[in-house]
C-alpha cells in the first residue's frame, strides 16, 4: 500500500492515498486495469503532441484530428471518451486532468465555421458524460471540478426575425470562461458569453446565463446568486 501511495504521489497526485480497506486482489485488478489503459495512452501519445508523462486512456474511446490534441502529464481518460479537436486552436489538455466515462468534447460542428478551441488546466476533474462545445473559445482554469453531466455550450443561434427560420439566421460565439478552482453540480448547464469567476460553485441542476462573480454559489433556472463564500 505504501508503494502505491509513493507511485501515485510520483505521478503528481499531491495529497492523495489509496483507501485501506482495499483487498490486495481488488488492488491487483485496478493495476491490471491501469496497466491496459497506459498501453493504450501509449499508442495514442505516438498521435497527439504530448508533454510527457503518463497518458491513461479507456476502452472503445474516438480521437479525430489528433495533431491537434495537446496532452500534459499524469492526464486520465475513461472509457468512451469522444475529442473532436478539428478547430482554430485545438485542444490543449493541462497536466493531471482525468475526464471520465462517455464525455464528449466537440470542437465543430460544420466545416463552413470552424470552433476556436479549448483549453484545459491542471488538476482538472471532468466526471461522467459532460458535454462539452467548442463553438467559440473556451477556457477551463485550474482545479476545477465538473460533476456528472455537466453541459457547455459556447456558441448560440441568432432569432431575432421572427419571419425567418433560426438556422439561417447566424450564429453568435461569445466563448465561455471557467476560472480557477470552480466546481459545477451535476447537470448544470452553462450557455455562451458567461464567464464562471474564480473559486465559485454552481448548483446541481442550474442553467448559468450570465456571469457568476467570484467566489459565488449560484442555483436555479436561470442561475442566481444565492450567497458569497467570503
Amino acid at each position: 500500500m505504501l508503494i502505491i501511495n509513493k507511485l501515485i504521489m510520483f505521478l503528481g497526485r499531491d495529497n492523495y492515498s489509496v483507501d485501506v480497506n482495499l483487498t490486495k486482489y481488488e488492488i491487483l485488478l485496478i493495476l491490471f486495469s491501469k496497466g491496459l489503459s497506459l498501453l493504450r495512452g501509449f499508442l495514442l501519445k505516438m498521435t497527439v503532441k504530448n508533454k510527457g508523462g503518463f497518458l491513461f486512456v479507456g476502452r472503445k474511446c474516438k480521437f479525430s484530428f489528433r495533431k491537434k490534441i495537446s496532452i500534459g502529464r499524469t492526464v486520465t481518460i475513461g472509457d468512451y471518451v469522444e475529442i473532436n479537436a478539428l478547430s482554430n486552436s485545438g485542444v490543449i489538455i493541462g497536466n493531471n486532468v482525468s475526464i471520465l466515462k462517455g464525455t464528449i468534447i466537440d470542437c465543430t460542428g460544420v466545416i463552413s465555421h470552424l470552433g476556436e478551441g479549448l483549453k484545459i488546466g491542471d488538476n482538472v476533474g471532468i466526471a461522467q458524460n459532460c458535454f462539452i462545445q467548442v463553438r467559440g473559445k473556451t477556457e477551463i482554469g485550474d482545479n476545477v471540478i465538473f460533476g456528472p453531466n455537466v453541459s457547455i455550450f459556447s456558441e448560440n443561434h441568432n432569432f431575432s426575425n421572427p419571419d425567418v427560420p433560426v438556422n439561417v439566421q447566424g450564429v453568435t460565439r461569445k466563448g465561455v470562461i471557467i476560472e480557477d478552482g470552480v466546481w459545477i453540480g451535476t447537470r448544470a448547464v452553462v450557455l455562451d458569453g458567461v464567464k464562471v469567476g474564480k473559486n465559485s460553485i454552481i448548483a446541481a441542476g442550474s442553467i448559468v446565463t450570465k456571469d457568476v462573480p467570484c467566489c459565488s454559489i449560484v442555483g436555479g433556472v436561470p442561475a442566481k446568486v444565492l450567497k458569497l463564500r467570503k
